[in-house]
Order: structure tokens, then C-alpha cells, then sequence
């Protein structure tokens, strides 16, 4: 048995294969805390609310934390902050272990083995992703784990691409950051991220409106269209304004690197956009736009958003994890012709 892992600033999500089905197990990756109460701490008990008490506080954590940030109108807090662990945050290390514990569950066997998800560096920030990692994978490792890092962009060629050789450009709109992978035939031919995501949109809606935070990531994650026609001044109309000045953002970078890293010319490359912030209405189409009049020295045969964004990074960690296990086990592989080889070790 394998498992995938996607380890992101808002949703922690884990992929396991049970026959010919894949299922997913996801938490939201956030918590807020109550004062502690005996009378509280059992309505949570048995409303199966997932919470840990510690001293007098009691910690309520994953999908349920939006919830409660809601109705008493206070803000979430969060183990991650830009798409690593947060350096601000005393409690993201237990909370992180927590909601992984959630989402994973125990081995199946001793060691299994299982691909989580890591970001690039970003090209924008000074900011390592390195310790995230590590810390990442001695917490993976001390639940009875074989953890292997796999880079986030490549999970999205390895989980959308396969039916064009996992050949193509996979960008990931997260929350904490936006990663891309240029791949060619399964080798990453550039790969890099960029500190912007949801919750930059989130906040700058937030600033601008008046709003909480939480407030605008419910409105984002409800029946929100990238379609423009909202009126300005609202939270819908400054989520617009602000997801249109990511897009430039991200392609102006994509345009920046291609250019650095001297991508050979004449590729016609399919481009797959994936993550939650890539979820409303309309990001598809916005994207393909901007991407097409971009001066890029290769073509673009086309842009697709992923079934399932919110699911795809865990699929494409658990097809390479599934591929590892099958070429440690001297069979032939038949997810992903190879992909364990791009694995982030």
C-alpha cells in the first residue's frame, strides 16, 4: 500500500487507492481556540467536533474551525502561512501533527510509504522551504510513515498529464503560494513558485472592504463567479479585481523564468491550472486569456482546469508513490512510467 499526501496552507488532503476506487480524507488546515468549559468540552465530544484541550483552552481544529470563527466572529488561526509552516504560530507544529493524524490515519503496514507534497522556494521571497520539509517528514515519519517529499508542481503533471506523457505546464493556485512545473516527458524542465495565492486575494478583498478574512474565504468558497459583471464595492467585486491581478502576476513570472532558464522553442505545451484557488467559475477561461497573449517561445495547445482541484496534488502524489512502491517491488509500472524518479528527495 502507498498514500499521498497533500500538505497545504488551507486543506490538509491525503489520497489512498481501495480497489479501483481512490479515496480522499480531507481537513481544513486551520484552528481557533475557546475558553475551556466541562460543559463545552462535552457537546463537542459528542458532536464528533475535533478539538484538543490544553490547560485551561480548548483547541478546535479542522473543518470545524471555520465554522466556529464564523458565529463568534473571530478569526482562524493557522499551523502554515505562505505555503510552509509558520514561524509566528507556537501551536502550528501540534496542530499540523493533529490534523495529519486525521487525514492519514495509521500505516497499513510497517513503513508504508507515502509522497507529500513540498513547495519550490519562491522566486519572489527570500523564504526557505526546507525546514517546512523536514519537520514535515519527522512527524510523517514518527507516525510509522516512509515519507518521500514530491514537488507540489510536479504532483499536478504527474496526476493531469499522464494521457500526454507527463508532458506540459501544472500550475497549482494554492493558498500559501502558486507553484509551476514545466515537465517534459516526466523531467521537470523548470519549476519554481511564487509567494501569492488565495489568501493573499483573501486579504487584500479583506483590506479593501472591510471584511474579515474568514468572511471573504466563505464568500470565495461558496458561488463566487470570476465573470466581472459584480457590482464594485462589494466582497465579490474586490475578490475580481484582486484574483485579476494574480493571474498578471503569476504569467508576468512564468514569462520571466521561461526566459532564464532558455526553454527550447517550438514546444506545444498543454497547460493544466489545479488548487482551490483555482476553483471558481470563470479561472479557467481568465487564465487560458492572459496565458495566450503572453510572450511565451512556445505554444499553448490548450488550457484545462483539473476535475477535481482540490484533489489533485494528493492523486499525483499518490501516483507516484504507488510507482515507487511498484519499481522497489520489481514490477512494471503502470501509473506513471517513471515518475518515482521526480520524486524531491
Amino acid at each position: 500500500m502507498a498514500q499521498g499526501l497533500d500538505v497545504g496552507t488551507m486543506n490538509i488532503l491525503s489520497a489512498r487507492q481501495d480497489g479501483d476506487e481512490t479515496v480522499f480524507v480531507q481537513q481544513r488546515n486551520s484552528f481557533v481556540e475557546i475558553d475551556h468549559s466541562d460543559m463545552a468540552e462535552q457537546m463537542l465530544s459528542r458532536s464528533d467536533v475535533l478539538h484538543i484541550r490544553k490547560d485551561n483552552l480548548v483547541y478546535i481544529v479542522g473543518d470545524d474551525a471555520l465554522n466556529f470563527a464564523n458565529i463568534f466572529n473571530e478569526e482562524t488561526r493557522r499551523p502554515m502561512q505562505a505555503g510552509i509552516l509558520s514561524s509566528d504560530e507556537k501551536s502550528a507544529i501540534p496542530m499540523i501533527k493533529l490534523i495529519t493524524e486525521q487525514v492519514v490515519g495509521e500505516p497499513r503496514q510497517p513503513n508504508e510509504l507515502l509522497f507529500f507534497s513540498v513547495p519550490a522556494d519562491p522566486i519572489d521571497d527570500q523564504m526557505s522551504t526546507l525546514y517546512h520539509q523536514k519537520t514535515v517528514e519527522s512527524l510523517l515519519g514518527d507516525m510509522g510513515y516512509n515519507p518521500e517529499p514530491i514537488n507540489e508542481g510536479m504532483a499536478v503533471i504527474y496526476s493531469e498529464l499522464a494521457d500526454r506523457e507527463f508532458t506540459g505546464l501544472g500550475v497549482s493556485f494554492g493558498a500559501g503560494m502558486t507553484n509551476i512545473c514545466l515537465s517534459y516527458y516526466a523531467v521537470p524542465v523548470m519549476k519554481f513558485s511564487i509567494a501569492r495565492g488565495g489568501d493573499w486575494v483573501d486579504e487584500r478583498a479583506a483590506q479593501a472592504t472591510g471584511t474579515p478574512v474568514d468572511k471573504v474565504t466563505s464568500t470565495k468558497e461558496g458561488d463566487f463567479e470570476l465573470d466581472f459583471e459584480t457590482d464594485v464595492g462589494g466582497v465579490e467585486g474586490a475578490l475580481s479585481i484582486y484574483y485579476d491581478n494574480l493571474l498578471d502576476y503569476v504569467i508576468e513570472n512564468i514569462i520571466n523564468e521561461v526566459d532564464q532558464e532558455d526553454v527550447e522553442e517550438g514546444l506545444d505545451v498543454p497547460v493544466v491550472v489545479t488548487g482551490g484557488t483555482s476553483s471558481p467559475d470563470g479561472f479557467e477561461e481568465l487564465f487560458s486569456e492572459r496565458l495566450n497573449d503572453a510572450d511565451l517561445p512556445f505554444s499553448i495547445s490548450g488550457v484545462s482546469r483539473a476535475e477535481n482541484p482540490m484533489y489533485s496534488v494528493a492523486q499525483g502524489a499518490l501516483v507516484a508513490a504507488r510507482s515507487e512502491e511498484e519499481r522497489t517491488a520489481g514490477t512494471p509500472t503502470s501509473d506513471a512510467g517513471g515518475a518515482e524518479a521526480e520524486a524531491e528527495r
